[in-house]
């Protein structure tokens, strides 16, 4: 309730601090189109903002080194906020003192608010006219999750997914068939029954098959494998629909992972040590986790165990969620046309591919993800799983409320997951404590 509570308040903040300082930027001269900066130009100092941490900041920083050696004329002043809500609250608050960084880095859920209430660049007509990335170079998904209103809001920096990282020494021990590409929910729950034992003999669990955050954006893969939808249009939502149907049903079997099949640590064991990292420790053999995962357990790992990622089991389809960050041109931006110029170098070739092999990416450059970067960027050995679960990538909802949303759902799946509520009664609430969000969202957006 306090982390809902906090995020209510830090999301109208963020509309009023919007709502307030963009009247006259969002009615202003649209931005210069004009040719790139070049050399022949007066120097120019751009702020960069990022939410990263300290291993894939170092990342970042060299590739604006390499873009300042590249543009003589350009300074890059590269800022980092790791917090996630402090990020979001520093940014909006420099927004409305009108001093916005030229270009930040953000994940497609959060620039919602940013987006409706004018306070970023479109930025068609740059990547339209540039000679360095096309919009036929992104994967289509990747693009789409930024548009709002038609407009192309931000550029993707990647199309990373939710996959399932798995334990193969683990697998082999208790003789269980390794994931393949074509699995199915039956398959998944048959490994998961499996791999969860008690191996020293106390009658609780000290191994177990499978570890999942009790989240939103967990759950919504499997109701859409499943052939449902968690909300009524994903275009324009009116309400949630978890509480019928299709969406109720996998519902009920994400939940029974815990509450029927034990197959994952109930509260008191997550408690005590976390999925990921018992999956770290070796004694947890497959974690549901975006990319975003994939550096760190280079480092944790290391020798321990052969570890490697399968795509989500599948049921009546084959779904997955787009984990995507993007990179934004402030409105209130001086120097835009520099701003564009990184934007093109960090979003275009040489970043992506950069990024790639850190490891903490699917590239959203088509090029790129089909490349050596990335495919040979070992661990995990299976990188072409996501390419080929590319088709399948599915955004959550563009909302100025949608984290919002999140919050409450997450909080009615925690109480199902452990046992606090009902399935049922967890999703009556959800589709209740969430009916002001989404008619706030359409007051946003206006009329269609």
């Amino acid at each position: 309730m306090l982390r809902q509570v906090r995020l209510r308040a830090l999301l109208g903040a963020v509309v009023l601090w919007l709502g307030l300082a963009l009247a006259s930027v969002a009615c202003g001269a649209p931005a210069s189109t004009q040719a790139p900066v070049s050399n022949a130009t007066a120097p120019a100092t751009i702020r960069l903002a990022v939410n990263e941490v300290p291993e894939e900041l170092a990342t970042f920083q060299s590739i604006v080194n390499a873009f300042e050696q590249a543009n003589l004329n350009i300074k890059v002043k590269l800022e980092n906020i790791p917090d996630d809500d402090e990020f979001t609250k520093k940014l909006a608050a420099d927004i409305a003192a009108q001093t916005p960084p030229d270009v930040f880095l953000m994940n497609y859920r959060r620039i919602g608010p940013f987006a409706l209430k004018g306070a970023l660049q479109s930025v068609d007509k740059y990547l339209n006219t540039s000679q360095v990335i096309q919009p036929g170079d992104f994967y289509p998904m990747a693009l789409d999750a930024y548009k709002l209103k038609g407009e192309l809001q931000c550029v993707p920096l990647n199309l990373s997914q939710l996959g399932v990282y798995y334990n193969a020494k683990l697998f082999q021990a208790a003789g269980v068939p390794l994931p393949k590409n074509d699995w199915t929910w039956n398959d998944f729950l048959a490994a998961a029954r499996a791999l969860t034992q008690d191996t020293n003999g106390d009658g609780k669990p000290d191994q177990y098959g499978a570890g999942i955050s009790t989240l939103t954006i967990r759950l919504m893969p499997f109701v859409w494998a499943h052939g449902g939808d968690i909300v009524d249009n994903p275009e324009r939502p009116t309400s949630l629909t978890l509480d019928k149907g299709a969406a109720l049903e996998a519902f009920q079997w994400f939940v029974a992972l815990q509450t029927k099949e034990h197959v994952v640590p109930d509260k008191t064991a997550e408690a005590t040590q976390s999925s990921q990292a018992r999956f770290e420790a070796g004694t947890l053999a497959m974690f549901f986790q975006s990319r975003v995962l994939t550096p760190e357990l280079r480092e944790t790992v290391k020798d321990k165990f052969v570890w490697d990622i399968a795509p989500l089991p599948q049921d009546k389809n084959r779904a997955t969620i787009l984990h995507s960050d993007g990179f934004c041109i402030t409105n209130g931006s001086k120097n835009k046309d520099a701003a564009w110029k990184l934007v093109e170098y960090i979003a275009g070739p040489q970043g992506q591919t950069a990024l790639a092999k850190v490891g903490r990416n699917m590239p959203a450059l088509q090029a790129v993800a089909n490349s050596p970067a990335f495919l040979k960027s070992n661990p995990p050995a299976n990188n072409q799983v996501y390419l080929d679960m590319a088709p399948y990538v599915r955004p959550v909802p563009l909302m100025t409320t949608w984290l919002e949303v999140e919050s409450a759902v997450n909080k009615e799946i925690k109480r199902a997951f452990y046992g606090d509520a009902s399935v049922e009664e967890a999703a009556q609430a959800a589709v209740e404590t969430t009916r002001e969000y989404f008619k706030q969202n359409l007051a946003d957006l206006g009329s269609p």
